[in-house]
């Protein structure tokens, strides 16, 4: 059920949830989290909330988007109720503000977060430069941006280590989850070779490959890590001789893990959707300091 709500206020939208609750039955009791979504009005919205809608299944919550509309338009918001099968397993609440409501997207998202529940932000769009400093960001254990979409994603996702807070995050990190389990079982097959050098290879757009890149510089040491734009493939050379590949064409969904001495092996190793990344962000609300050291690592990548 979808409920449209034209030139409203937030004190009607809250009344109209609370008696679609009582006709429909839902309860609020099975909530785990708030997840608030906030990025400017465009063709892609109804992605992001199709995304949080996905990711709901997994972590039943009460989604509160924020849509910014034109800053130049008159004072207006307009809300949407979205309940039953038109939201997944939670509630879906989308507010749409416009002219000087647009900078105040924090004061009309208060009244809709769940109580005694843990609220995280995830901009999946243009974030602000410092998540935790933001006025939405403040309201959040848990800061979910996605660097993915930048005009120069490279940059975003190097700047986020100046102004990283414990609980910050980025999709960027949870799309090369697949890729480092990978490498790290790899490495735990004989024969037990040191590392002496790594290279990432992939698309100069792509923040993931950054972060891949990023992290073995970080769990590597003083081993040198190069980011390469080309083929995409992780590429570890051992000491005497010897190296490990995993590739994968750009769209494909299938990697070849390549070692010498060994026959080649196939993983399934698809692309993530960002339901599925935004879903594992979701399951833990504690600070990943992984993530912090795979930024801090990009300072030692080399090109």
């Amino acid at each position: 059920m979808i409920v449209d709500m034209p030139e409203t206020t937030t004190v009607d939208v809250s009344k109209k949830l609370v008696e679609l609750r009582k006709i429909g039955g839902a309860v609020t009791l099975g909530r785990v989290l708030t997840l608030v979504v906030s990025f400017r009005e465009s063709e892609e919205s109804e992605q992001f909330i199709d995304a949080a809608n996905e990711a709901s299944r997994e972590h039943p919550c009460r989604v509160i988007v924020v849509v910014r509309g034109d800053r130049d338009a008159p004072r207006r918001l307009d809300g949407q109720i979205r309940v039953g099968g038109d939201a997944g397993a939670s509630e879906v609440v989308v507010l749409r503000l416009s002219g000087e409501l647009a900078d105040h997207a924090s004061s009309v998202v208060v009244p809709f977060l769940l109580p005694d529940t843990p609220v995280v932000a995830w901009w999946p769009e243009e974030a602000p430069p410092s998540p935790a400093t933001d006025p939405i960001g403040r309201l959040a254990v848990r800061r979910i941006t996605d660097a993915t979409g930048a005009p120069d994603p490279g940059a975003v996702i190097r700047a986020r280590l100046a102004t990283y807070t414990p609980g910050d995050t980025d999709l960027a990190w949870s799309r090369v989850t697949g890729w480092r389990a990978l490498l790290v079982s790899a490495l735990d097959q004989p024969p037990y070779a040191t590392v002496v050098g790594a290279t990432v290879s992939g698309l100069a757009t792509e923040p993931a490959v950054d972060m891949l890149a990023g992290w073995l510089a970080s769990r590597l040491g003083d081993v040198p890590v190069r980011r390469e734009e080309g083929p995409l493939y992780a590429q570890l050379n051992f000491e005497g001789g010897g190296s490990l590949t995993i590739s994968r064409p750009q769209t494909g969904t299938t990697a070849t893990v390549s070692r010498t001495g060994a026959p080649d092996a196939l993983v399934a190793l698809g692309r993530r959707p960002t339901h599925d990344c935004l879903a594992e962000e979701l399951r833990r609300l504690d600070a990943d300091e992984i993530y912090a050291g795979a930024l801090a690592g990009l300072a030692k990548v080399t090109s």
